[in-house]
């Protein structure tokens, strides 16, 4: 992150209300802001699981999904998905997929730090292997979708609070990664369009 990165504020209805500094927003008053996800699979339909970086703000060491993060004001939510999957592991996206146009959530730390954000889920197949930039990542993994469905509902697997809300509606796309429907960009709040 550089210093005077901005995150795009939202409101309620999805709308843009002007940036602030990423470096300020996140603590226990932390505003609406706009947000990704995105879940990177093989051609098996593994899934590239990541754990945080020890020195991150918002859950470190956690198990997460492939790669979050937020757009630059101005930039398109691909473009974003592209730019950190490239910094964060190294990897070319070659297409960025819609999956969950509207998810949003909410997430408190045991520290009180809160988490808030308008979070559309995309969904990225890859044929190389990652590089993990330490900065962001300490640690990834290709799990089986059904083996880290299986552990995320079952409650076995620590993982993110957006992750462990987000798997229920993945789930419902059907069992094969590769083959969801990509979502409808009509869907997504305004901000994202």
């Amino acid at each position: 992150m550089t210093a005077d990165e901005h995150v795009v504020l939202v409101d309620a209805a999805g709308n843009a209300i002007g940036t602030a500094p990423k470096a300020t927003v996140h603590g226990p008053d932390t505003p609406l802001h706009l947000a990704f996800s995105s879940y990177v699979f093989d051609r098996l339909g593994r899934v590239l699981l990541t754990r945080r970086a020890s020195h991150k703000l918002t859950w470190p060491d956690v198990w997460t999904n492939s790669c979050c993060g937020h757009p630059l004001p101005g930039e398109s939510i691909p473009e974003a998905v592209g730019r950190r999957l490239s910094h964060e592991l190294g990897l070319r996206a070659a297409g960025v997929d819609l999956l969950l146009p509207r998810f949003s959530y909410r997430a408190v730390m045991d520290s009180g730090i809160v988490e808030r954000e308008i979070c559309p889920v995309y969904r990225v197949v890859v044929d190389t292997e990652a590089a993990p930039n330490p900065e962001e990542v300490g640690e990834v993994r290709w799990t089986p979708w059904r083996e880290f469905v299986d552990g995320v509902l079952g409650h076995r697997l620590a993982i993110s609070p957006w992750c462990r809300e987000q798997v229920p509606h993945l789930v419902e796309l059907g069992p094969d990664p590769l083959a969801w429907p990509v979502g409808d960009p009509a869907e997504l709040p305004p901000v994202a369009r």
